[in-house]
C-alpha cells in the first residue's frame, strides 16, 4: 500500500541536502552514462571494421606477386614473380579445400567508356566466373561472366548498377554494346555489390579476353580463393602450403616474405575480433569502475545521513519503530537516488549514441573505422539493474548500523 507520509519524508530529507543529493546522484548518473557511451562507441568501432570486410568473402585468401629479396639456388635477388593461367590447375590439384577460385588481370586506372557518342569514366576488372563469390557480387539482371566466356574469349561485360543508371537510366542495358579501349563488349548482366557505390562503378570482363587483347601471354596479377568452412588454424596451414607450392614453382625461398604476399581474410578478421574482445573488456572495466565509484559515493552519503539523524532514529525506535522500519527508511533514500540518477544516465547515454548515429546518417558521414554506434537495450537494462542492486548493497551497511542504534545512546550522541 502506498504510504504518502513516508515518501514525503524521504523527499524532504533529500531536498534538505540538495547539494549532497545532487553530487551523489551525479556520481550514479555519470557512471551509468559512461558505461552506455563507451559500449555504444565501442560497438560503432566494431561495426566500422566489420563493414570493411563486408565486400569480400571472409573465408578467402588473396595472393599477390612480388620480388625476391633473398638469393635462391644461385638465382639473383630482385627477380619479379609473375603469376599465370597455369596456376589455376595447381591450386585445384594441391588445395582441395578451395570452393571458388578467380584470378585478376589488371587494366589499370579509369577508362573512357563510350556509348552512342557519349563518354563515361569507370573502372574495369577482368576476372574468372568465381569472382562474384569473392566480392559478394549480386546479379540483378542477366548473368555474370561464365566458363564459356572464358574458354571462347568472348567480348562480354557485366556492369555495376551505378554504370547502368548513369548510361542507360530506365532502359534495358542487356544486349547493348559498350566501347572500351576501342573494343566493343556486349552487356550481359548488371550487378549490385555490398561494397557500396565505388564497387558498383566497375565493369567485369572475361580475364582471357583481356589477356588476348593486351598480349599478356596468360599473365595474372593476383589470385583469390575461398576455402570453405576452414577455421583460423586450417587457413594458416593452407596459407603455408600455398607459399610452399608457389615457391617450388617459381623458384624462390618459401621464407622470403617479399616474393609473394598472401592476405588471409580469416586471419585478419580474427585479429580484429580479438582486438575488440580486449576493447570490450576494457570498456566494461572502466565503466564498472565508474559505477563502483558512484556506488561508494552513495554508501558514504548514506553513512553521513545516518550520523546526522542519530537522534531522530533513536526517537523513532523509542516510539516503537522496528529495525526493519529503520532499514527500509534508509534504503529507500539510497534506491531512489540510484533509480532516478541511473535512469537519467541510461536515457542520456542512449540519446547521445542515437544522436551520433542520426547525425552520421543525415550528413552522410562515412569513416572507415566507425559506423552505426549502437547499444544493446538488454545490456543497457542489465547495467541499470546491476546499478540498482549495487545501490541496495551500498545502503545496506549504513542501514543496518542505523537499525542497531539504541534510543538512549542516540539521545546521548546528540548531545
Amino acid at each position: 500500500m502506498f504510504d504518502k507520509e513516508k515518501w514525503l519524508e524521504i523527499t524532504d530529507s533529500l531536498l534538505r541536502h540538495k547539494l549532497r543529493t545532487f553530487l551523489t546522484a551525479f556520481g550514479v548518473f555519470w557512471g551509468i552514462f559512461m558505461l552506455i557511451f563507451l559500449l555504444g562507441t565501442g560497438k560503432g568501432l566494431q561495426n566500422g571494421v566489420e563493414n570493411m570486410f563486408r565486400d569480400d568473402a571472409l573465408n578467402s585468401i588473396w595472393l599477390y606477386p612480388g620480388k625476391t629479396s633473398v638469393p635462391y639456388n644461385g638465382l639473383p635477388v630482385g627477380r619479379e614473380i609473375s603469376f599465370n593461367n597455369t596456376d589455376q590447375a595447381m591450386f585445384i590439384r594441391n588445395i582441395p579445400q578451395i570452393d571458388h577460385l578467380t584470378g585478376r588481370y589488371n587494366m589499370w586506372g579509369e577508362f573512357s567508356i563510350n556509348y552512342k557518342q557519349k563518354a563515361y569514366s569507370f573502372f574495369v576488372r577482368t576476372v574468372h566466373p568465381d569472382h562474384k563469390y569473392l566480392e559478394n557480387t549480386l546479379i540483378t539482371e542477366g548473368r555474370f561472366i561464365n566458363d564459356i566466356d572464358i574458354r571462347e574469349k568472348r567480348k562480354v561485360a557485366c556492369i555495376g548498377k551505378v554504370i547502368k543508371d548513369e548510361i542507360f537510366g530506365d532502359a534495358d542495358p542487356l544486349g547493348e554494346y559498350l566501347e572500351i579501349k576501342g573494343v566493343y563488349y556486349k552487356v550481359v548482366g548488371v550487378f549490385e555489390d555490398k561494397g557500396g557505390e565505388r564497387e558498383m562503378r566497375n565493369i567485369y570482363l572475361p580475364i582471357t579476353t583481356a589477356q588476348l587483347l593486351e598480349n599478356a601471354n596468360g599473365r595474372v596479377h593476383q589470385w583469390m580463393a575461398t576455402i570453405g568452412n576452414s577455421d583460423l588454424a586450417e587457413s594458416e596451414k593452407i596459407e603455408k602450403k600455398l607459399k610452399s607450392i608457389f615457391a617450388n614453382k617459381y623458384k624462390f625461398d618459401e621464407n622470403d616474405a617479399q616474393a609473394i604476399y598472401i592476405r588471409n581474410n580469416i586471419e585478419e578478421f580474427e585479429r580484429f575480433q580479438t582486438l575488440f574482445r580486449y576493447i570490450r573488456a576494457f570498456v566494461w572495466f572502466v565503466g564498472l569502475g565508474t559505477l563502483f565509484a558512484g556506488i561508494m559515493g552513495i554508501s558514504n552519503i548514506i553513512l553521513i545521513t545516518v550520523k546526522e539523524r542519530t537522534r531522530e532514529i533513536g526517537i523513532r525506535k523509542a516510539l516503537g519503530a522496528t529495525p526493519n522500519n529503520i532499514v527500509t527508511m534508509i534504503l529507500s533514500e539510497s534506491v531512489i537516488i540510484t533509480i532516478v540518477a541511473g535512469y537519467l544516465g541510461l536515457i542520456f547515454g542512449l540519446g547521445i549514441i542515437e544522436l551520433i548515429n542520426q547525425a552520421m546518417l543525415r550528413f552522410k558521414i562515412e569513416t572507415p573505422f566507425f559506423r552505426q554506434p549502437e547499444i544493446d537495450l538488454g545490456v543497457a537494462l542489465s547495467a541499470l539493474g546491476v546499478m540498482i542492486l549495487a545501490g541496495l548493497i551500498a545502503g545496506w551497511m549504513p542501514a543496518r548500523e542505523a537499525a542497531g542504534i539504541k534510543p538512549i545512546e542516540a539521545m546521548r550522541a546528540d548531545g
